[in-house]
């Protein structure tokens, strides 16, 4: 692992978990930990809750994804305030706030950030050099979408 006592850049990192995914993302989160600690951390209710007592490291916590904290990730994505997203969710199990889930997948790709959805793609997310060097996400011109004439 790379020394991380200085010359990186932290990254601010939301964990998201469905239900039936949150023992996955714990585990994979005390895996981690080392790395994590040296990051910005923000996750949904419970899942920062859980993260946050078992591994001892502070995490700015939201709502629970159905009371709106999928919707709260999404916005800080929007505003530039996340650097990826890890958000293990279960494919087996739809959702009452599916709809929410879905937003919080296509604001990712719209402000083109990194998105790990299981175990093995936040492996790999975690474990780039990448994780250590100044963002090199090119951020979306969307200004000739912004400014476009509207016919009411």
């Amino acid at each position: 692992m790379k020394d991380v006592s200085f010359g990186y850049e932290r990254k601010k990192i939301a964990l998201v978990a469905h239900d039936f995914k949150k023992k996955d993302l714990l585990e994979w989160a005390k895996y981690n930990r080392v790395t994590l600690s040296c990051h910005d951390i923000y996750a949904t209710g419970t899942t920062g809750t859980m993260i946050e007592q078992e591994l001892g490291i502070p995490v700015t916590k939201l709502k629970s994804g159905p009371l709106g904290g999928d919707q709260q990730i999404g916005a800080k994505i929007a505003e530039g305030e996340i650097d990826f997203l890890i958000f293990f969710w279960d494919p087996m199990s739809q959702m009452p706030h599916d709809p929410d889930v879905k937003a919080l997948l296509r604001i990712a790709m719209v402000w083109n950030i990194p998105v790990a959805c299981n175990r093995v793609s936040a492996d790999y997310v975690i474990s780039s050099p990448l994780m250590w060097e100044k963002s090199t996400r090119l951020k979306p011109d969307y200004e000739k979408y912004e400014t476009r004439d509207v016919e009411v």
